[in-house]
């Protein structure tokens, strides 16, 4: 064994959505690292141990980003945390940083900013909780913006093809679920769809439909904002 593979360090994402795991694993694996990876706090649980920093999605299917780190906590204290969540809110960020993670990033986010972060979190520096623009009007955007994706990925354009690949597989049932919570009323269901399909965007430069996602998110009840939706979701469909 190389000294340079057993100075790499292991760590842990745990992250249910497959474009953002893909994405995250993909640059951290890149710095270079060990990524162990799980989808939920169960699976997190029974993979823990031995690793020098945890990356834990805000939100989970089995529990909250905050509850898995106090567990984690209570078998290695010392170990560092970083949060990483679509929800830009000030208030979450900081119930985050109360809960004990080191920094909050904000998905989507570039390889650079997620290895500077992980970085700093392995040499014990201080970090900024990582925010994002505000997305442009939907309708002046193009459906693919290449040069973010490329940007995100290193310029690795093997990588943004396979990402939008996986993408565009997922599109149809992430956009029937959130169908079916427009149609039922539910607002929690809706929030948590749109709120993983907007990082998902924003890894693969889908910049029309992250326009979208955002707007449908602020005002799920605008006519406008549900046509817009359906139109951008259709055209990158009818392009995969």
């Amino acid at each position: 064994m190389s000294d340079k593979h057993a100075m790499k360090p292991r760590l842990l994402l745990v992250e249910d959505d497959p474009i953002s795991s893909r994405f995250l694993s993909t640059v951290l694996q890149a710095l270079p690292a060990d990524v162990d990876i799980a989808g939920d706090c169960a699976a997190a649980l029974a993979s823990a141990g031995g690793h020098a920093l945890w990356l834990i999605d805000a939100n989970l299917p089995d529990g909250s980003g905050s509850e898995l780190l106090a567990r984690l906590r209570q078998r290695s204290p010392a170990t560092p945390g970083i949060a990483h969540t679509a929800d830009g809110s000030a208030a979450l960020h900081q119930q985050l940083l109360d809960a004990g993670f080191a920094q909050v990033l904000v998905k989507p986010l570039t390889a650079q900013a997620l290895q500077t972060a992980v970085r700093d979190a392995l040499t014990g520096a201080a970090g900024a909780t990582s925010k994002t623009a505000p997305a442009a009007a939907a309708d002046a955007m193009a459906d693919w913006d290449d040069e973010a994706a490329l940007r995100a990925l290193h310029g690795n354009a093997q990588h943004v093809e396979q990402l939008r690949g996986l993408f565009l597989a997922e599109l149809p049932s992430v956009c029937e679920k959130i169908a079916d919570a427009l149609r039922s009323d539910d607002v929690a269901g809706l929030q948590a769809a749109l709120h993983r399909l907007r990082a998902s965007c924003g890894f693969v430069g889908a910049a029309r439909l992250a326009a979208a996602v955002q707007q449908l998110q602020a005002a799920p009840a605008s006519p406008q904002a549900r046509t817009e939706f359906q139109a951008a979701a259709g055209a990158l469909a009818a392009a995969g």
